[in-house]
């Protein structure tokens, strides 16, 4: 039993490290799209296309995550995966021109959306195992790392090109997941307490019932991803254009979001562990749809950016908790259709906002992000007995 729990212990530390890894990585790269595009002198309309790749690149490959998590293991997958993200991270500076760019972005996204599946699979094996809800505590690292990664990019950005800082990223993802990789090459996926004799990672074949429970989970992952997707893209113009604040409170607005959604996910175990799930979910969708609408109604810039944190707070633990009631569900394959469906809500969100803005108003748009999050609360509640 001492054992079990040490490697159980020797597991959690390793994931988190690769969940940490995954936004350090990531935001390393974004904080150098400025230079790579003057880089490759594409305009703004090639830009956009070529960083589809990512997205592009993510959406095709994760359903197959899925597949290979359940035939390879879910832990040789993350270690794989993890392998292919820090080497890709260092391609892009090495383009001259957007279809280049494009192309080693898809590379890039699929090795980004493989390794999402990979250790989310992982740490629903071990959320079961350890029979305690820590999913939120590996998003919260994904979020730190992502927060360290981009602090630390903006401060070397003037003192090294793209191309020494994203192969620096790369050597440092490659030193990483050689020390945590050891851990999951070694331990074996966590059986569940209750079910030893029926390793977790094993392929699940969901009956149209359940695929249609982790569907309804996917959608809520959706809702969640949306309104993060808006609001990386559109706080900031909305805060400067509509009420007229500097330059730098406006690039604070996104900053007060992303630091409440992290501080909501290093909370969110002590919540799960008291309110359950479905109210978790159903109180932070709610919770974030009033913060939505007094940041995108409010009359006020610090009024907005108060309700950009409480956004942040409600938006937390939603996405981690879908994911792992998914994962419950239908293994692998379930995570793989829950961060699918997510990824295309963070896709939809940014143009959906454009478009509605140019119809009607920006903070107008910006509502919208209230009403999925009411909705993603709204499914959460209607499908309580089924989920159980």
């Amino acid at each position: 039993m001492r054992g079990r729990r040490s490697d159980l212990g020797r597991l959690r530390i390793a994931l988190t490290v690769f969940f940490a890894l995954d936004g350090f990585i990531f935001a390393g790269w974004v904080v150098r799209i400025p230079a790579i595009k003057e880089q490759t002198g594409a305009s703004a309309s090639a830009l956009g296309l070529a960083l589809l790749g990512v997205s592009a690149g993510a959406v095709i490959t994760m359903m197959l995550t899925g597949r290979l998590c359940g035939r390879y293991g879910t832990h040789r997958v993350t270690v794989a995966c993890a392998v292919l993200l820090s080497l890709s991270v260092a391609l892009p500076p090495l383009t001259h021109s957007a279809v280049a760019l494009g192309t080693v972005l898809l590379l890039f996204g699929a090795a980004y959306g493989s390794l999402n599946v990979a250790f989310n699979s992982a740490a629903v094996d071990l959320v079961t195992a350890l029979r305690r809800p820590i999913m939120p505590s590996f998003h919260a690292a994904f979020s730190l790392g992502g927060m360290i990664g981009a602090g630390l990019g903006g401060l070397v950005a003037g003192s090294l090109s793209p191309v020494r800082h994203l192969l620096g990223l790369s050597v440092i993802g490659l030193l990483v997941t050689a020390v945590a990789g050891r851990t999951l090459l070694r331990v074996q996926p966590p059986s569940a307490p209750e079910d030893t004799s029926h390793p977790p990672s094993a392929p699940r074949r969901p009956d149209p019932r359940t695929r249609g429970l982790v569907i309804t989970f996917g959608l809520i992952a959706l809702c969640t991803a949306y309104g993060e997707g808006a609001l990386a893209d559109w706080s900031a113009l909305h805060l400067e254009h509509d009420l007229d604040a500097a330059p730098g409170v406006a690039a604070a607005g996104y900053s007060c979001f992303a630091l409440a959604m992290t501080i909501g996910r290093l909370t969110g175990t002590k919540l799960l562990e008291r309110l359950g799930q479905t109210r978790t979910l159903a109180g932070g969708g709610t919770t974030a749809a009033l913060g939505m609408l007094l940041g995108a109604l409010a009359p006020s810039v610090w009024a907005a950016l108060l309700g950009f944190m409480i956004t942040g707070l409600g938006l937390a633990n939603l996405f981690p908790v879908a994911v792992e009631r998914a994962g419950r569900l239908a293994g692998p394959d379930g995570v793989a259709i829950a961060s699918t469906l997510g990824y295309g809500g963070m896709l939809l969100g940014p143009p959906a906002i454009g478009f509605m803005a140019d119809w009607l108003s920006l903070p107008a748009a910006l509502t919208s992000v209230a009403v999925l999050a009411a909705t993603a609360a709204a499914i959460a509640l209607l499908t309580r007995r089924a989920a159980g």
